[in-house]
């Protein structure tokens, strides 16, 4: 019997001392949705280097999916910001959840030095512009959990499987509850705006499909 057609939204549990991550919230918000007709998983990673493999390796392989999208938070960010590359690094800026700071650490060691995003970014961009969505490209995922993530399922995934990383701004609840713990403001953007920016960038991806060819260096 042929495979259900089905793709995969991640995003983060809360991290560096925050009660609240959109992009998990995204993920669990679109599980259960359709989207251009392909039904959406929706699952939450850790902010974990030592449980993210299995984490994301149990997903992937539970669903075998068309069209993957791993979703972070980027606090200080002021757009939904596309990954361009994953980078063959861990080099934590801050610990992970479970107390751990990487520093200098191949993802891989026989592995890539970077790996391109196999989104349609382009699209997405010109797209969520259009709609009136602030959105930029970015040169690197960093060298958190987002960027392995990335870097990960572009390993893992075949060549066809659309794969990429976008980062999210903080939510203005968020801003508002550091504002009143005596923080500094920084930009936001509502959660609708956001879940409707993840909503378009799947179903171009599941729309057109992996580029052919790495963009040109």
């Amino acid at each position: 019997m042929k495979k259900r057609r089905v793709a995969l939204v991640t995003g983060f549990e809360p991290y560096g001392g925050m009660s609240l991550n959109p992009s998990a919230e995204i993920a669990r918000r679109l599980d259960g949705a359709k989207i251009a007709g392909v039904p959406v998983v929706g699952r939450q990673l850790p902010v974990d280097l030592a449980q993210l493999d299995g984490a994301l390796k149990s997903a992937l392989a539970e669903i075998e999916p068309v069209a993957v999208i791993l979703l972070g938070l980027a606090p200080g960010e002021t757009c939904i910001r596309l990954e361009r590359v994953a980078l063959n690094l861990a080099d934590f800026p801050i610990p992970d959840n479970a107390g751990t700071r990487a520093r200098d650490v191949p993802l891989a060691r026989a592995g890539a030095v970077g790996l391109w995003s196999r989104l349609p970014l382009r699209p997405i961009e010109k797209r969520l512009l259009a709609m009136g969505i602030p959105t930029r490209l970015s040169e690197s995922a960093g060298t958190y959990l987002c960027n392995a993530a990335m870097y990960r399922a572009l390993s893992w995934l075949p060549r066809r499987v659309p794969c990429g990383f976008i980062h999210l701004p903080l939510l203005p609840a968020q801003v508002a509850m550091a504002l009143e713990s005596g923080g500094a403001p920084q930009p936001s953007m509502a959660f609708p705006v956001q879940r409707r920016a993840i909503e378009i960038a799947l179903e171009l991806s599941l729309e057109k499909g992996a580029p052919s060819r790495r963009p040109k260096a």
